[in-house]
């Protein structure tokens, strides 16, 4: 709830109520009495009436003030936002192998490794997705979903703050089976868009599905799946064009992945350009937001209208009366 002056320009005329009652004053016919003896009263009730002479003018101004801040039209405004989203689901697979530990990526000049710099980017995608839900899975040797697509956002980045290398084994990276356990996930789910991002520094050598047979099943759910290599080039390869050794980034595989399930490919090479790539992934899976903002005013001016009559006709009664002054 909101207070506002629908017409808060009338304000500005509250400096001129003390003027308009020294001009009332001012403008007071004046007459003389060759004798006193018509005013000659109880001295009690005299001086009482004294004491009391600010009342009617005072009880005046008030009234005055409390008639322009009626004229202002105080109104409490009670807003509804109602959000209307149609967001789409998102399951970001993590690579936690053992060659996730490497040091060949920086932030902030200092040498850090793969998985820190993976971690820190997807927390600031996830922060970006308001009305999306989004999962966790980690791989390794194995596969396993850490968290389910979620709303909840701020619970989902504290777990991914806590992953490690080695939690879904470190010796090898089933590809295949990650892929495979990420599309099971969006069996049953009626969604407007059904994603997978999958982040990796490897090449699939174990597991038992390969990721050719797990793309085509995600691809037949209509699940699409983005693939991301990450890692320096090898020093003696800068351009990063010669064949992947063992254990090193199999980049054909993953661009068929993406190709058999209408995604995409992207190479990370240092920490801009993983940031670059979830930025391009955030524009691409875009999210549909209705946004209806629902606005009901109940005006408060009647309570301020009574009590300014009530002070100005107090004014005029006791003016008139017990304490009226003679010309």
């Amino acid at each position: 709830m909101v207070h506002e002056w629908l017409s808060a320009w009338v304000l500005l005329l509250l400096p001129l109520v003390p003027l308009c009652i020294w001009w009332k004053n001012r403008c007071r016919p004046r007459l003389r009495f060759s004798s006193f003896e018509l005013l000659e009263q109880d001295t009690t009730f005299r001086s009482l009436r004294r004491l009391l002479s600010w009342l009617p003018d005072s009880m005046l101004g008030l009234g005055m003030v409390l008639a322009v801040i009626a004229l202002a039209r105080p109104v409490l405004t009670q807003q509804e936002t109602v959000i209307k989203s149609e967001g789409i689901d998102i399951i970001m697979a993590l690579d936690v192998s053992g060659s996730m530990r490497s040091m060949d990526f920086q932030k902030d000049g200092k040498d850090v490794s793969r998985l820190d710099v993976a971690r820190s980017v997807m927390a600031r995608f996830v922060q970006g997705r308001f009305h999306d839900r989004i999962g966790l899975l980690l791989f390794g040797e194995e596969a396993f979903n850490l968290v389910p697509p979620t709303l909840d956002h701020r619970a989902l980045v504290e777990f991914l703050r806590q992953v490690e290398i080695g939690m879904a084994g470190k010796r090898s990276t089933a590809l295949g089976d990650a892929l495979a356990v990420a599309a099971r996930r969006f069996i049953h789910v009626d969604a407007p868009g059904k994603i997978v991002i999958l982040l990796t520094d490897g090449r699939s050598n174990s597991g038992t599905l390969s990721p050719q047979q797990a793309a085509r099943a995600a691809g037949a759910l209509g699940v699409r799946v983005y693939t991301i290599g990450v890692g320096a080039p090898r020093r003696d390869d800068p351009a990063g064009v010669a064949a992947p050794a063992r254990g090193e980034l199999d980049e054909s595989t993953l661009r068929e992945i993406a190709e058999l399930t209408g995604g995409q490919y992207f190479r990370a090479r240092n920490t801009d350009t993983l940031e670059r790539v979830y930025r391009t992934i955030d524009q691409i899976e875009t999210t549909e937001t209705e946004v209806k903002v629902y606005q009901q005013r109940d005006e408060r001016y009647q309570p301020w209208l009574l009590a300014a009559l009530l002070f100005s006709m107090a004014s005029l009664l006791l003016d008139s009366t017990i304490l009226r002054r003679l010309p």
